[in-house]
């Protein structure tokens, strides 16, 4: 086996974490999601799930991660046994069946963000919808998929310190300086206020109860903080026993859910003051790449700038997350094949490839994967939380003890695990199941 990678600091660990869950979820699913009728109740549940049930699940596959100092597939295994085989391979079938539509969205992301700069927008509903066909049809959608992927590969195969950890250093706080600042420019807008109250702060108490607002609170807090596929698992399979986890993924969770706020606070404004707010909630597509391209385009030259900016970030909020996804595969061959990193890299870029075909042809195939595949997400988070829980609780509270975690954090964290993330987890699943099947035979 070959000498196992380290991060370079705590610092580059937490940003690159926080740049796997900082995405496309964020920026394309929260604003989605929210305008689903949840509003300020879908913000509620997705805050406490975070903190009541994601945390401990974070640093759950975190300790697993650092304590076997193994790929995600093969940490389970490790830990506890050869019963926990199918944990490693949901790992592993997650990761890349995500991958492999992610890499066709930001291959929409990446032609939206060449017409802001040399072509143009779509300046009325028509010419968006004909807009959005062409950049989500035809030979753009296969090249769009391919840079994308290549890109991807390119970062991984670097290595985790000259690859994953340069690129993340930079790429986060440019990410969230320039969303801010685009945030504040958002709030200068006429609709602002309207749009705030309309989406993001819109008090329903009757959502909480239901079941689309609770299946949106789960799968946004599980897909953005990139729960339940592995990835945290290889990320922290780098990591030396000094790091505090428990401080570490307060971090990423605080500047995931910092990242999703702001990405609302643009969006909803734009929405409202240029008259699109049936658009936002029409599609998981409708808010990125129908709404925000007219409204800036409302802005003439400058928005065409905005949108640039806005497009670009989003690129390069998708390519952190996206070398998370592909390092999972990656880093399962290299320890089980004992394969080079280049060559696991390689093969997986193009298997990965191959499976995002049908995703790139219909848009129907890629709504069905994106569902499934979230719902996958909740059911590897909840066998995380019965590993750690109740299998290995040991070694969980160990592995913090030895980097010197507060006490009462540690046992704040246990029963947390034990107890209750399992079982809202569960109700999660559920939910979550019945609501995807219902809206299937709807």
């Amino acid at each position: 086996m070959q000498t196992r990678e380290k991060w370079r600091s705590g610092l580059g660990f937490v940003l690159a974490a926080a740049g796997s869950a900082v995405g496309l979820g964020n920026l394309w699913g929260f604003a989605y999601r929210s305008s689903q009728g949840g509003g300020l109740a879908f913000l509620l549940l997705y805050i406490l799930v975070v903190l009541v049930v994601c945390l401990p699940v974070l640093v759950g596959e975190m300790v697993l991660g650092r304590s076997t100092a193994s790929s995600p597939f093969l940490a389970p295994v490790q830990a506890a046994g050869e019963s926990w085989k199918p944990l490693g391979w949901l790992f592993a079938i997650s990761s890349c069946g995500i991958l492999s539509f992610y890499a066709v969205i930001m291959g929409w992301t990446a032609d939206t963000f060449f017409h802001s700069l040399f072509i143009g927008l779509p300046v009325d509903m028509v010419e968006a919808s004909d807009f959005f066909g062409r950049i989500s049809s035809g030979n753009s959608v296969f090249v769009g998929q391919i840079i994308s992927l290549v890109l991807t590969g390119s970062v991984v195969a670097a290595g985790v310190r000259g690859g994953i950890e340069r690129l993340t250093r930079w790429a986060m706080p440019l990410l969230f300086v320039l969303l801010l600042i685009l945030a504040i420019w958002a709030t200068t807008l006429s609709g602002s206020w309207e749009g705030y109250t309309s989406f993001l702060f819109k008090w329903d108490p009757s959502q909480l109860l239901d079941k689309t607002t609770i299946r949106n609170a789960f799968t946004q807090a599980f897909f953005s903080l990139s729960l339940g596929i592995g990835i945290m698992v290889a990320y922290s399979s780098y990591l030396d026993k000094n790091n505090k986890l428990p401080k570490e993924a307060l971090g990423v969770a605080s500047f995931d859910t910092g990242v999703g706020l702001l990405a609302g606070m643009i969006t909803f404004p734009i929405v409202m003051s240029f008259g699109l707010k049936d658009v936002i909630s029409e599609s998981t597509v409708g808010a990125l790449f129908i709404a925000l391209p007219t409204g800036f385009a409302n802005l003439g030259l400058i928005g065409r700038l905005l949108a640039a900016v806005f497009f670009g970030l989003a690129f390069l909020a998708a390519i952190t997350s996206s070398i998370s996804l592909l390092e999972v595969p990656v880093s399962s061959m290299i320890d089980r094949l004992g394969w080079t990193r280049r060559k696991a890299v390689w093969i997986s870029t193009f298997f990965v490839f191959l499976l995002g075909v049908p995703s790139a042809i219909s848009l129907n195939f890629l709504g069905n994967m994106d569902a499934v595949f979230n719902v996958f997400l909740i059911l590897g988070g909840f066998l995380i939380s019965i590993l750690m829980g109740w299998f290995i609780p040991s070694k969980y509270d160990q592995d913090l003890a030895s980097s010197n975690s507060d006490q009462g954090v540690r046992r704040y964290l246990k029963f947390m695990i034990r107890w209750v993330s399992p079982p809202v987890i569960a109700f999660g699943l559920i939910v979550s199941v019945i609501d995807l099947v219902q809206g299937w035979f709807a």
